[in-house]
């Protein structure tokens, strides 16, 4: 079915994209997976290209594109590489800056958004704690008073860009009497005092992906450092996480796509007892039905990328997108990796990382156990 939500200067960008991904992206994908990390100059080139500061008004070094339309379509290019591209670069990108773009002050967007741009200061956000998980309402990370400063003790994991970032922003307890209303958002740079990183997270998959805990040992900030508004930190969150999640969706979408169309081509090349694999009725009519689960969530995804580039897409409706799109995404990886048979389990094949890759799709960005709530209380339970 025919796609209509982009027009010709989206897709002159998707060419754009593509380009930079062939060139300087897939001949080091190898690398980036031995190394368990993606090197400085991913971020330096991926920022020369223009591809971080999407969102970023032009006189701060960006692009000044106001339409999310081209993120979506960086999120598609890059997540038929892998999915840990669109996590990270999305972290980066799509998720943290727009804290600073739309909440931060002039003297905070000057000073940090055009490094943000060019990928000289990599970006992470702290929310997840070792004992909330996806309650962030109950994060234990304080920020106290202490004449002109705020001291901050705590910690935070599972941190995307956690291990290499060089400003994080993170939520903590500015007022514990007020529950969600006395959490306040801090721009922290890694280099200051207090400041740590814990070990890189040893993940089933996405090893390309550095993720890691970070700690608070009485660092000390000033008013400067806050992000937005005092004790509104969840209420940001609240407002910022339906970009996060149709980010994911978008990704969770193209990434099981692009791995089902490499099965497809597997099964017209794999010879089975004198015929193409693809030609027997099952594989062919499972075919059949992965195709039609990717193509009817993909309309879907459409409609909530046109929603959100007109200000429109609800967090309740994010929610159906994210766990829509990663259930389905796990079940289309599922059936690729057992029509490859043996091979799906090795991994040197792509199918194999892409399995393992998926998975944690269902918990991360709010489990979907989480999204089911959101939905079912709009529902009037």
């Amino acid at each position: 079915m025919k796609r209509d939500i982009y027009n010709e200067d989206h897709e002159s960008f998707r060419e754009s994209a593509r380009t930079w991904i062939d060139r300087s992206v897939t001949p080091n994908a190898e690398k980036y997976i031995q190394e368990k990390s993606l090197p400085r100059e991913f971020w330096t080139d991926a920022g020369a290209q223009g591809m971080l500061g999407l969102a970023i008004p032009e006189e701060y070094g960006g692009a000044g594109a106001d339409d999310f339309r081209f993120n979506a379509v960086l999120t598609e290019e890059m997540a038929k590489v892998g999915a840990w591209m669109p996590t990270c670069v999305g972290i980066h990108a799509d998720i943290t800056a727009p804290y600073i773009v739309e909440l931060g002050t002039e003297e905070q967007k000057q000073r940090w958004l055009p490094g943000v741009a060019s990928g000289e200061i990599l970006l992470g956000i702290g929310m997840t704690e070792p004992s909330g998980g996806s309650d962030l309402a109950a994060l234990k990370t304080t920020a106290v008073r202490d004449g002109d400063e705020w001291v901050i003790n705590g910690s935070k994991t599972f941190i995307t860009n956690g291990y290499s970032g060089d400003l994080i922003i993170t939520a903590a307890r500015t007022d514990p009497e007020k529950g969600p209303k006395g959490i306040t958002l801090f721009a922290l740079e890694a280099t200051q005092e207090g400041f740590s990183r814990g070990r890189k997270l040893d993940k089933v998959g996405m090893e390309e992906s550095d993720t890691s805990e970070l700690f608070f040992e009485n660092v000390r900030v000033t008013d400067a450092e806050i992000i937005g508004e005092l004790n509104m930190g969840f209420i940001h969150m609240m407002q910022k996480l339906p970009q996060e999640r149709i980010a994911c969706a978008i990704a969770n979408t193209h990434h099981a796509k692009q791995i089902l169309a490499e099965t497809i081509q597997y099964a017209k090349d794999r010879q089975a007892f004198g015929q193409s694999i693809g030609r027997f009725q099952h594989i062919k009519f499972l075919l059949a039905e992965l195709v039609t689960q990717v193509e009817v969530c993909e309309a879907y995804m459409d409609k909530c990328v046109a929603a959100h580039a007109e200000g429109q897409l609800s967090a309740v409706e994010a929610a159906k997108a994210k766990w829509w799109s990663s259930q389905m995404q796990n079940e289309v990886i599922d059936h690729c990796v057992q029509i490859h048979g043996g091979y799906g389990f090795m991994n040197e094949y792509r199918v194999a990382r892409a399995w393992r890759d998926a998975r944690v799709t269902k918990i991360w960005a709010g489990s979907n156990e989480i999204m089911k709530e959101l939905i079912g209380r709009e529902l009037g339970f």
